[in-house]
């Protein structure tokens, strides 16, 4: 009978079942990547099943990456304190329940509280994983877990709308929509049983207290940017809108000016205030949100033109997405192996160019032709060549800000600029969905499409001019490797 002890490591050796860990922790992330993209080809099912209006769909699907968002560096404060083996478990338990509840959405406003507590449990199971990697490996075997950590989630943001098409073209028992939700359970049941039998458990430092004050500023803050960026547009822009993006601003600030007097007293800050103090890191902050708000919404709009404009249905749209897939996995791999290492910053400076000009060639392949027609392969020129550029970028961004930051605030960084990705992607989903829906109301789908890639150029500009700030060489990967335990990345949804 195999008998794991997960309760102690075997001695001073090696834990015997630590693959198993690696195993488990990228399930966790894959089934984190795969929710995060999987219901964007979910939109005409919503609709016709729920009655899901434009700004439903963004909340379904920007909601769970807000509060995964806003949560991630609190969640990985809770496993510093209470012990990481304890909170990854109840955040697989809790996100595999919510998945549940998803499936069992009987309206949109159900749908979108249950998405909002999915991605809650999210950002409590996530940052759990690189540090329970960093528990149980050590020297040579860490790099090559790494190097199997990267490929696997990049594999599960490619699969995402695919699989998430081919359940609801399926139509699996009747279930439609509802399975890209139910897919989760046995996974998650799965991977529950093996992570409580096989994680060994290390005691938490229960004398770390927690800035909750600071989390629930977070929270506040990020709520109050992206509620008006989702409503604003349906309801014509009032002044509360105004007010609320004012009051984000505000409790940003706050958030800063909290943390800077919490570490000044002594206590333990939700983020190393001598970040906030670096100005390559900060403007870097500006960049990551820009770059993946504009990558995500991207994504999204064309999904919707296709299945919406084009009249795709979810699996030819989740096929769609191929080309997008095919250019970002080669753009990494050629930054990853060749340019990063030889050229520096200039990666993330031609990055943003080939995608600009996959966005230029994306708008003149995009004409009226009638839908019988059109083909994905008339746009996947364009979008192949806007992969490459995201895909040059991704693969080295994160290593370039955390070049701005010092050994020891590393695993701080790591989950700011996680809880940022994630935070950009939810309003590149409000403003991206806006802006072609404004269109896209009007029956003029291809202007929508259109207006979106302008806002796209004007993100990519910018991140453009942020990159100047940046050091000239990203960080070593074993200087990252060595960092102290920290909230993983979370992957680009490509």
């Amino acid at each position: 009978m195999l008998d794991p002890s997960p309760t102690t490591r075997e001695g001073t050796g090696p834990y015997r079942w630590r693959w198993l860990i690696l195993v488990v922790m990228l399930v966790a992330e894959i089934m984190d990547l795969l929710d995060a993209s999987i219901v964007n080809v979910a939109g005409p099912a919503l609709e016709e099943s729920l009655g899901a209006t434009p700004v439903g769909l963004q909340w379904v699907i920007g909601g769970y990456a807000l509060t995964l968002g806003a949560g991630l560096v609190l969640g990985g404060r809770l496993g510093d304190r209470y012990g990481r083996r304890r909170m990854f478990l109840l955040g697989l338990a809790a996100f595999t329940a919510t998945s549940l509840l998803c499936a069992l959405a009987p309206n949109i406003g159900s749908l979108i509280a249950f998405r909002l507590l999915q991605g809650t449990a999210g950002a409590l199971l996530l940052p759990q994983g690189l540090g329970l990697l960093r528990e149980n490996f050590s020297g040579a075997e860490l790099t090559k877990v790494f190097g199997i950590f990267g490929p696997v989630l990049g594999l599960g943001g490619i699969i995402g709308p695919v699989l998430g098409g081919g359940l609801i073209e399926s139509d699996l028992f009747g279930l439609g929509w509802r399975s890209v939700f139910l897919v989760n359970l046995p996974i998650g049941i799965a991977a529950l049983v093996v992570a409580a039998r096989f994680i060994p458990t290390k005691p938490g430092d229960r004398t770390l207290r927690v800035d909750l004050v600071g989390a629930g500023l977070i929270v506040a803050s990020c709520a109050l940017l992206v509620l008006p960026l989702n409503q604003g547009q349906e309801d014509g822009w009032p002044l509360w809108t105004w007010l609320s993006m004012a009051g984000s601003a505000l409790g940003f600030a706050l958030f800063a000016l909290h943390q800077r007097r919490t570490a000044a007293a002594g206590r333990e800050p939700l983020v190393t205030p001598g970040l906030l103090r670096k100005p390559a890191f900060t403007v870097g902050l500006g960049g990551i949100a820009l770059f993946f708000a504009g990558l995500v919404g991207t994504q999204l709009v064309l999904t919707l033109y296709l299945q919406i404009g084009r009249h795709f249905t979810a699996g030819e749209a989740g096929v769609g997405n191929l080309p997008l897939a095919l250019g970002t996995a080669i753009g990494g791999a050629v930054s990853g192996a060749f340019l990063a290492d030889r050229i520096g910053r200039k990666v993330l400076q031609i990055g943003p160019l080939v995608q600009f000009l996959g966005a230029v060639l994306l708008w003149f392949e995009l004409d009226g032709r009638g839908t019988d027609s059109f083909s994905v392969l008339d746009i996947a020129p364009g979008v192949v060549v806007a992969g490459i550029g995201s895909g040059m970028v991704i693969a080295a961004l994160f290593s370039f800000l955390l070049a701005a930051v010092d050994d020891h605030e590393i695993g701080s960084a790591s989950g700011v600029l996680s809880a940022v990705q994630s935070v950009g992607g939810s309003v590149g989903v409000a403003v991206f969905g806006s802006v072609f829906f404004d269109r896209a109301g009007e029956g003029d789908f291809t202007g929508g499409f259109r207006n979106a890639l302008v806002v796209q150029m004007c993100l990519l500009a910018a991140f453009l001019a942020i990159t100047f700030l940046l050091p000239a060489k990203g960080r070593p990967e074993d200087e990252q490797h060595a960092a102290p335990a920290a909230p993983a990345p979370v992957a680009a949804d490509v």
